[in-house]
């Protein structure tokens, strides 16, 4: 065939050289016109008639019919004739004008059409040569493309023989490793048979090998070498995830591995534990399972509403928490062995290819496999706890009643489950989102559990202290029950601080009932504060209120002492209503009673202490406010303060703790002393017999106080006051400063007895101010010791003024006065 350079050439050697061809590249340009002419179309353009033949959307039956409207149509046809006519003669003129040029291009024609003749005849001699050349190699070609074929067929023959062969030594190093007995089976190697059937498949599936016979009988026996492989794979995958054996299931998958299949069998162990799990739940709840295994408890066994026939419901309550029980091991068994699994997983890696079995596991956004596991059950669990609440009365009541043996099963369940998964540099079986999904799944139970408890509770308080009935004061025994019920409620959940603390703020709720109750069965007004007379029923009820939630108090206090703090300070508010409620039920008596004894006190200014002779010193009699103070603390003690102490004598005294009434008393006692220390050093004048007197005073206050109210040794400061105050007012004046007994004694104290040292005209604050004792005592309780000093201060002041105004010098007693202050 030649080449298209060889046509190219022997079509221009078909050319003559001169032939007209050639010679039209010789054609000339027309001539410009000449230059002074103007162009007819140039004047056409500008006149309003002619313009519109000009233009390209030119319309001949529109023109005529403007023409004819327009009245004029013979001059406008007369003004055409004489165009057509100009422009005839411009036409004759440019052939004139460019008439050799004419002759010119058609002389060149007529040689153009001579060179196209010759053309076509070579052309025709090309096509001829082109035809043989075609002929003669069509069949070298269509011989290369038949051998070519016959090549290639032989090519993959050759191939698919040899893969056939590949195949058939392999699947028969295959036959000769499965060939086992099923006695022997545990010693034949799966990973190595995985590996080589796996090859073999591939072998097939890559070079489509099905359709040969041999090998079709070869895939017969594969599949079934397959199914094997799987079962057995499965079985020692299983057994190493029920043992926890990390070499089984390793061994298992890598079994799965080899064969290519490890993300879907891993996939189908996954489903497979989380239908076991969801069928554990289910069947824990199962009431017509439980009623089945508890006996036959009559027609159709169980209610409909879930409720075991007459007869049933204790066996179908002991089956219901074994079937819990069995469920948290199945649990605990199933998450601990995916877990077991996952752990494998994430550190084995294929011994050749290097490949962590994780990776080809799971992909990234992927949840890990204990995670699906335990959020199927989570959910299972949450599902059949909300469905037995709303369907069955009886695991409702059951679940409700036992809530915490229930929350304790799951807590145990949780404990166990990380305690089993608790390995280091492993993630648990279970996160902490995890623990709360299956504690929320019975918040339900929680609930009612929490609304049961304030229930009993509040009922109890409701029945002893009725809305309706405000005189009946509750017996000892009806406290005590409300008591008992208490402490059952926290022993009951006391193992579990987070349930605790819910059931503490139930019991706080009660408390609070408890006492808003008892404050509206107070007693008052006159009756509950008269202390001249026996005690009256008003004051006995009070008696009785104050000692019912005194005992609520302390033993519910007692009982709070093993729980920790957080506990504590959730009922720390109720028990300070209870502790607010008994003292406002004793108050207004103390207070009337501590008003009588300062009232004694106060008598201690009409006293004369200024007295002289041996017979006032030998006379070791009290003075007769003393006396008076005596029988009213006896009466008290008799009347009042033997029924509020009753307890505590008995109870109080052997544990070492206080109770409210003896607080009461102690704050009562101490206040006496200090009342009483504070008005005999406002005694003046104080003379030696009037020490005497005083000191003897002091000590039957003293011993009044310790043998009827409180022992007086346990008073403290109030008590070291009284003794210190009783050698100071021995003292000489000059040894005040040095004297270790004013530590014990309140600085006003100190001052205000350095008065009865003083001269008459060196006036007191009380005279100063011309203030009652009584008066004097109340501004003493809302001022400070620095006020005080500024009252002393100021009469130390008048008397220094009037000490210069004679003319003479401050008194020694002034400036101990100040000295002893400074000192203090």
């Amino acid at each position: 065939m030649a080449s298209p350079s060889t046509m190219q050439r022997t079509t221009t050697n078909l050319i003559p050289p001169s032939s007209p061809l050639q010679r039209l590249s010789t054609f000339k340009e027309p001539s410009s016109p000449p230059p002074n002419s103007i162009s007819p179309l140039s004047t056409f353009s500008t006149d309003p008639i002619f313009s519109a033949f000009l233009s390209p959307n030119f319309n001949s039956t529109q023109f005529s019919s403007q023409a004819l409207s327009s009245g004029s149509a013979a001059a406008c046809a007369e003004k055409l004739e004489e165009g057509i006519r100009l422009l005839e003669k411009q036409l004759r003129s440019e052939v004139l004008t460019r008439h050799d040029d004419l002759l010119s291009q058609l002389s060149s024609l007529k040689d153009a059409e001579t060179a196209l003749t010759i053309v076509k005849s070579g052309i025709s001699t090309l096509q001829s040569s082109v035809r043989k050349v075609r002929q003669e190699i069509a069949d070298p070609n269509r011989q290369i493309k038949l051998k070519t074929v016959l090549l290639s067929n032989i090519h993959t023959t050759a191939e698919l023989l040899q893969c056939s062969v590949k195949v058939l030594r392999q699947s028969k190093k295959l036959k000769d490793l499965m060939d086992v007995d099923v006695v022997e089976s545990e010693k034949l190697d799966l990973s190595k048979a995985a590996q080589l059937h796996r090859e073999i498949v591939s072998l097939c599936e890559e070079n489509s090998l099905s359709g040969i016979g041999v090998i079709d009988e070869e895939l017969s026996w594969l599949l079934e070498t397959g199914n094997r492989l799987r079962t057995e794979g499965m079985k020692v995958l299983e057994r190493g995830m029920e043992g926890l054996n990390q070499a089984e299931v390793g061994s298992g998958l890598q079994v799965f591995y080899n064969l290519g299949e490890l993300r879907s069998s891993v996939d189908t162990l996954i489903n497979k534990y989380k239908n076991q799990g969801v069928k554990s739940v289910s069947g824990a709840l199962d009431m017509k399972a439980i009623s089945a295994s508890s006996g036959n408890f009559g027609p159709g066994g169980i209610q409909r509403s879930g409720t075991p026939q007459i007869g049933g419901g204790g066996k179908a309550k002991e089956g219901l928490w074994k079937r819990m029980n069995t469920c948290m091991d199945q649990i605990h068994s199933i998450v601990v062995a995916v877990w077991h699994l996952q752990r494998v997983l994430s550190k084995k890696r294929d011994p050749f290819t290097h490949v962590l079995l994780l990776d080809e596991v799971m992909q990234e956004g992927d949840l890990m496999l204990t995670e699906r596991v335990w959020e199927a059950i989570v959910k299972s669990f949450a599902n059949q706890m909300k469905s037995a609440f709303t369907a069955s009365s009886f695991v409702k009541e059951i679940f409700t009643a036992g809530y915490p043996k229930l929350f304790s099963m799951i807590d145990i369940l949780l404990e166990r489950i990380l305690q089993d998964t608790d390995v280091r540099g492993v993630l648990p079986a279970i996160s902490s989102e995890g623990k709360d999904q299956m504690v929320a799944a019975i918040d339900l139970f929680q609930t009612n559990f929490l609304a049961l408890c304030l229930s009993r509770l509040s009922d109890l308080v409701n029945s002893i202290f009725p809305v309706s009935s405000r005189g009946s004061v509750p017996s000892k025994d009806q406290i005590s029950r409300i008591i008992l019920r208490i402490q059952e409620e926290i022993e009951a959940v006391k193992l579990d601080g987070r349930l605790t603390l819910l059931v503490l703020r139930e019991i706080g709720k009660v408390l609070r009932l408890l006492a808003e109750r008892a404050e509206y069965q107070i007693s008052t007004g006159p009756d509950a504060r008269q202390v001249t007379g026996p005690a009256n029923p008003a004051q006995i009820k009070n008696f009785m209120l104050c000692q019912h939630l005194q005992e609520v108090h302390t033993r519910i206090s007692t009982t709070m002492l093993g729980l920790p703090t957080v506990a504590s300070d959730v009922l720390s508010a109720s028990l300070g209503a209870i502790y607010g409620v008994a003292c406002d039920s004793v108050t207004t008596l103390f207070q009337a009673m501590l008003d009588r004894l300062e009232g004694c006190i106060l008598q201690i200014h009409e006293q004369n202490f200024d007295v002289h002779g041996m017979d006032a010193a030998m006379d070791n009699n009290a003075s007769p406010y003393m006396e008076e103070l005596q029988k009213c603390v006896l009466h008290f003690r008799s009347e009042f303060l033997s029924r509020l102490l009753a307890s505590f004598s008995t109870h109080g005294l052997s544990t070492g703790t206080e109770t409210i009434c003896t607080t009461l008393v102690r704050r009562m006692a101490s206040r006496v002393l200090v009342f009483f220390i504070r008005h005999a050093a406002l005694v003046r004048p104080l003379s030696e017999s009037g020490k005497l007197r005083m000191a003897r005073d002091m000590a039957e206050l003293e011993l009044a106080v310790g043998q009827n109210l409180f022992p007086v040794e346990q008073l403290g400061a109030p008590y070291r006051a009284l003794r210190a105050f009783r050698p100071v007012i021995f003292l000489e004046t000059s040894q005040f400063g040095a004297s270790p007994l004013l530590q014990d004694l309140p600085p006003s104290v100190i001052l205000h007895h350095l008065y009865s040292r003083g001269p008459e005209e060196l006036q007191s604050p009380i005279q100063r101010n011309k203030l009652t004792p009584l008066q004097y005592s109340l501004w003493m309780d809302s001022q400070g010791e620095d006020q005080i000093w500024k009252g002393i201060k100021a009469t130390l002041d008048d008397y220094a003024v009037k000490v210069r105004s004679r003319g003479t010098r401050n008194s020694a007693l002034y400036i101990l006065l100040c000295l002893d202050w400074d000192h203090r």
